[in-house]
């Protein structure tokens, strides 16, 4: 597990971090029951999910329908503000370039990724907009949590789109 520079998980944070991811893995089962890509994310705030959402951009046509994107228009919905500042985002699959724009933007204290993104990740993978320093603001980055299940349910769901199961 890729743990950020900046933070050390102790025993208790990480027991809480796979508690939220598999809120997130729960997320990402929604999208692959409607035959969308497995994607799922929660915002925690303290030790409540403030936000949930799962990948629906077949379903709603929408290529801004990403789960991350969804969590966080929750979030801000719930704590009726767009900056997320105490809250940690925990997704199945790193962010995109368009995700991870929205969790600079919206504050974002800290993010908590299953499994790396080799196409399109901007957590660490093909770049790091999360800790870019020319931003205003700067995510801590945890990769790597549950990463075996997050990994081996999207390579299923391609496999099974595919016809190779």
């Amino acid at each position: 597990m890729f743990i950020s520079e900046v933070f050390t998980l102790t025993s208790e944070s990480f027991d809480s971090h796979l508690i939220f991811m598999q809120a997130a893995i729960e997320e990402a089962r929604k999208a692959e029951a409607i035959r969308e890509v497995p994607i799922g994310a929660v915002i925690v705030r303290g030790n409540e999910i403030i936000g949930r959402g799962h990948n629906v951009r077949e379903t709603a046509r929408d290529p801004l329908a990403h789960a991350e994107l969804i969590a966080i228009k929750q979030a801000s919905e719930h704590l009726d503000a767009w900056r997320l500042l105490d809250c940690r985002l925990y997704v199945t699959l790193e962010p995109c370039p368009m995700c991870a724009g929205a969790i600079v933007q919206s504050r974002i204290s800290q993010v908590i990724f299953g499994t790396p993104d080799p196409k399109a990740g901007c957590a660490g993978t093909l770049m790091n907009l999360l800790q870019e320093d020319r931003f205003n603001h700067r995510v801590e980055v945890i990769s790597g949590v549950m990463q075996e299940e997050c990994s081996t349910m999207l390579t299923q769901f391609f496999r099974k789109l595919r016809g190779k199961v």
